[in-house]
């Protein structure tokens, strides 16, 4: 899900485009008196039932929070005991056998369950993004000139493209495939499976070399495009390029939108808990070369102008041997789905335009169901991160709230105390002002938001490892700092997923920005 500019589409579709088939969306603030068109104003009603299901989250690991303090105490107690101290215990053991067994058998049982029932730890152990070669950037009047060649845009459509353009907050050096730099473009089956060959063998190649690990060692994986999914699926490739083993646990996720880099981390996690001592990789990706609009219906057009190429290839272990040398461990994933309202799952919905040219419908209450998918999503997270200090203000205003209506404003969570680093999907400029807005953030934790847009594009679901590997690149990552990465898409999803870091991460070598990062950031036109 993505922001957009804000322009006026002439009655063409309301927020904002996506690729397709589920795929990134866009927004497009048409009107400021429009509030429909906007993100909502988180200050206003929360619902109660997202805060008790973040309560619900944290209570289902009770056990763990019970156990721990209890051995802490026995064991600062026994370090505080004399030898006779030691030899009353004893003799008073003696006489009291029964007791004894019993305990042992509820200390062992409850053990025991504890051990198997306990989620493994999931490690982060490096990841890579694709930065595309110089002869596939787009720039402005390039991009602008190949749209006039094709014939296929009116001059109103035209217009368009080129306001989206300078208000997107996008730079002069994004990428778009090479099917696209032909006059006309050349989109076909084969130069679509080019560029998913190109971006997912590029990251995945320098992976495997950062990390080290063999092909063969991989256990699971799991790959993500919202917009193209050939037959054989793009898992498949990747298995038959790499050769990789025949008991491998595969898993192709498609028209599921920017959010689904989460999901597909939230399906290797889940795969790790069940699958001993291995690991998982997950490659995000999205294709353009057969999703490229050539129709104009204006609300379709901001894809062309927004999403660019882009991948990431992320490797994770539930090897407690890999917490030495692994970056990261994933502490919560938080999934939010809207699709069981009408309105929400039609917001983005892939259609052909009336000229019989295949495109993205957008509905005008895209930024409103964002909105509300997003503090949805929140809402239950923030039970599970926030210090108990600002959940008791929290709760104490809802609860004042709920019992003096609309007397009580209610108290909006300090997110900056829970996360040091904010990875939001770099999906377009307004939803990034409006999160930056009504999260009371600083420009400093949305500039890898805002630089990646500039840099990279909408890059869809690879967007928030580009914002980790920009951070990384600016050295500002130390141990013990907590990411919060949160992407949207069509269904309509908001998904976050919370990463601890587990030691000062240095600039990544070969990362994206290892070549330019010294010239961010950069100063956006207004």
């Amino acid at each position: 899900m993505d922001g957009g500019a804000n322009l006026n589409t002439n009655g063409g579709g309301g927020g904002g485009g996506g690729g397709g088939g589920g795929g990134p969306t866009v927004g497009v603030q048409i009107n400021q008196r429009h509030s429909h068109r906007r993100l909502p104003d988180f200050l206003q009603s929360v619902n109660l039932k997202y805060v008790k299901l973040g309560y619900h989250y944290l209570i289902s690991h009770l056990l763990t929070l019970c156990l721990v303090p209890v051995m802490i105490v026995i064991l600062i107690e026994a370090s505080q005991m004399n030898p006779s101290d030691i030899r009353q215990l004893w003799v008073h053991l003696q006489y009291n056998l029964v007791s004894i067994i019993i305990c042992s058998a509820v200390l062992v049982f409850g053990s025991t369950v504890y051990i198997m029932t306990r989620p493994k730890p999931v490690y982060l152990v490096d990841y890579a993004c694709y930065r595309p070669p110089d002869h596939l950037k787009a720039p402005y009047e390039r991009f602008m000139k190949h749209s006039r060649l094709t014939g296929d845009f009116d001059e109103s459509s035209l217009e368009f493209q080129r306001k989206i353009l300078e208000r997107s907050g996008l730079g002069e050096e994004t990428y778009v495939p090479e099917a696209m730099h032909f006059v006309p473009p050349r989109p076909s089956m084969a130069a679509a499976r080019e560029e998913a060959e190109q971006v997912m063998y590029g990251a995945l190649d320098n992976l495997f070399a950062a990390t080290g690990i063999k092909p063969k060692d991989i256990g699971i994986l799991v790959v993500n495009c919202s917009l193209f999914n050939p037959t054989p699926s793009l898992s498949s490739m990747i298995v038959n390029k790499y050769k990789l083993r025949g008991n491998i646990r595969s898993f192709n996720l498609g028209g599921m939108g920017c959010s689904a880099g989460v999901i597909a981390v939230d399906l290797a996690k889940d795969m790790l808990q069940v699958h001993r001592n291995t690991y998982a990789v997950v490659v995000s990706t999205e294709n353009i070369t057969q999703n490229w609009y050539f129709g104009n219906k204006k609300s379709m057009l901001i894809p062309n102008c927004l999403f660019r190429v882009g991948g990431s290839a992320v490797l994770l272990s539930n090897k407690s041997v890999d917490r030495s040398r692994a970056k990261y461990k994933l502490v919560h994933v938080v999934r939010t789905h809207r699709g069981a309202d009408d309105k929400a799952f039609r917001c983005v919905y892939q259609e052909q335009d009336p000229a019989g040219k295949t495109g993205v419908s957008l509905s005008k209450d895209l930024m409103a169901i964002a909105g509300g998918a997003l503090k949805t999503n929140i809402t239950t997270l923030g039970p599970l991160v926030l210090p108990i200090s600002e959940q008791l203000l929290f709760f104490c205003t809802l609860i004042a709230k709920k019992l003096f209506n609309d007397d009580v404003k209610p108290y909006i969570p300090d997110f900056k105390l829970a996360f040091d680093h904010f990875c939001i999907h770099a999906g377009g400029r307004a939803v990034i002002d409006e999160l930056e807005k009504n999260l009371q953030l600083l420009p400093t934790h949305v500039e890898a938001s805002r630089m990646t847009l500039h840099r990279f594009g909408n890059t869809s679901s690879s967007s928030i490892w580009y914002e980790l590997a920009y951070t990384e690149s600016k050295g500002r990552m130390r141990k013990g700092h907590r990411v919060w990465q949160i992407a949207f898409g069509s269904g309509f999803k908001c998904n976050s997923a919370v990463w601890k870091a587990l030691r000062n991460v240095k600039p990544p070598v070969n990362g994206p920005w290892e070549d330019c990062i010294d010239k961010y950031p950069v100063e956006l036109v207004s």
